[in-house]
């Protein structure tokens, strides 16, 4: 865990809490739409101001009035961030007044006995500061009127939050975690499984499809290895939910793939591996993305594990493993980070140069490479030039004489040689200058 003190931001929804959220850590870390309740989980969001670091719990709207299944799991996850704050920022709408809702949740904080700020949002301008009398009824002390669309007042907010937080300062340096990203179709069981992992449950499952609007991270540790677990929203195809929350949702996942060093891709067993499933896992790989392909739901379904693997492998370039689970029962579940974390480290994997160009000798010398117009491919000189993913430059005679055949033939026989299948693996042919 982070060790910094814990801010949970909660209200009713769309009083504008993930707005307030990016403008106080000065970014666009939470999901934000002008539709009603699209924060559901619990998202994590680190914070500083004036040397002070804390982190920023956004929330999902806590609306007592709704009594949906998906509503009370919202208000759940919120009560136990509440359970986790060392201070809460209540956040009400300026221009609704008093809802009935906000009286009971600000009896709820008042007997919390951790610290209260009351932020009065929506206030967009100087002349409607008055606004802010009203809630002083709630019973939290001075409200403070702020417009997180603007950020008037955001500066004071800090400074109250702070102050009652007391020191706890920046620390420098970033963390060594292992960043892996739970990845998937919509409904393929990511959450159950994310759930299943940390033993407890941290985000919000649901049959509705499309449950999960963030990427939710998560710190763990396995084996002593610090890991950073991030849940992810479904991924869909761009064409069918342009212009919807489900757009932005998506561009977050998107964002959590090209900052992990691994994907646990799941699939829906009772469904096999998809079309859609390989295409997230092409959309991995070019991100520089390690891959575990994850079957979930394996105690529903009497697919052909070969047929699974078969396919995968006919279909995805890296090659990545096919493991079986099922995070209903637990089954297989326990051993998934300790692949991701090996997946890791063989994507960091450094070639000695001498023995790399051993390596090339010997497979030109048992698969000749291609030759053109009596023109034959030579090999002269290799070197690893990156890692996570690895990367080799090959100094070659001619690059017209590289045949996609012959690459990949060299990339396989390099992944069976350093334990590279699901690795991400790229080669540059260099030509020789004239």
């Amino acid at each position: 865990m982070s060790g910094r003190p814990t801010v949970a931001v909660v209200g009713f929804p769309n009083v504008g809490k993930s707005t307030l959220v990016n403008r106080l850590a000065g970014g666009r870390e939470a999901v934000v739409h002008d539709e009603a309740g699209v924060t559901r989980d619990r998202k994590l969001v680190p914070c500083e101001w004036n040397g002070i670091a804390f982190d920023l719990l956004d929330t999902g709207g806590i609306d007592s009035s709704d009594r949906s299944e998906l509503s009370a799991e919202v208000r759940r996850q919120a009560g136990m961030a509440l359970d986790d704050a060392d201070l809460v920022l209540m956040v009400v709408d300026g221009g609704a007044g008093i809802r009935s809702g906000e009286l009971d949740l600000a009896r709820r904080l008042q007997q919390g006995g951790y610290p209260v700020v009351l932020a009065v949002n929506k206030l967009d301008t100087p002349a409607a500061e008055p606004a802010t009398a009203e809630f002083h009824g709630l019973g939290l002390g001075d409200p403070l009127p702020v417009s997180a669309t603007h950020g008037l007042g955001t500066g004071d907010l800090l400074d109250r939050v702070t102050g009652l937080l007391g020191e706890s300062p920046v620390t420098p340096g970033e963390s060594d975690s292992v960043r892996v990203a739970v990845v998937g179709r919509p409904n393929v069981g990511k959450s159950s499984l994310v759930n299943r992992l940390l033993g407890t449950e941290r985000v919000i499952v649901s049959d509705e499809a499309g449950t999960t609007r963030d990427s939710i991270d998560t710190e763990v540790e396995v084996d002593g290895r610090p890991v950073l677990l991030v849940d992810t929203a479904g991924l869909r195809k761009r064409s069918r939910i342009a212009g919807t929350v489900g757009e932005y949702a998506q561009m977050r996942t998107d964002l959590a793939i090209e900052r992990a060093d691994v994907a646990l891709l799941v699939c829906d067993a009772t469904e096999g591996v998809r079309s859609d499933d390989l295409r997230i896992g092409e959309k991995a790989m070019k991100a520089g993305c390690a891959t575990l392909v994850v079957l979930n739901k394996w105690d529903e379904t009497e697919t052909d594990i070969d047929d699974a693997r078969a396919r995968v492998a006919r279909k995805l370039r890296l090659r990545p493993e096919v493991v079986t689970c099922s995070a209903k029962t637990g089954r297989n579940v326990d051993g998934l980070l300790v692949r991701a974390i090996g997946l890791a480290d063989r994507a960091a994997v450094r070639v000695p140069t001498p023995e790399l160009n051993r390596f090339i000798a010997e497979v030109a010398s048992t698969t000749p490479p291609p030759s053109k117009r009596g023109r034959r491919l030579n090999l002269l000189y290799g070197a690893q030039v990156g890692e996570s993913p690895p990367r080799f430059s090959i100094k070659v005679n001619d690059r017209k004489l590289v045949s996609r055949e012959w690459s990949y033939h060299l990339e396989n026989r390099m992944r069976e040689e350093w334990g590279l299948d699901g690795v991400p693996l790229i080669i540059d042919f260099a030509g020789r200058k004239p």
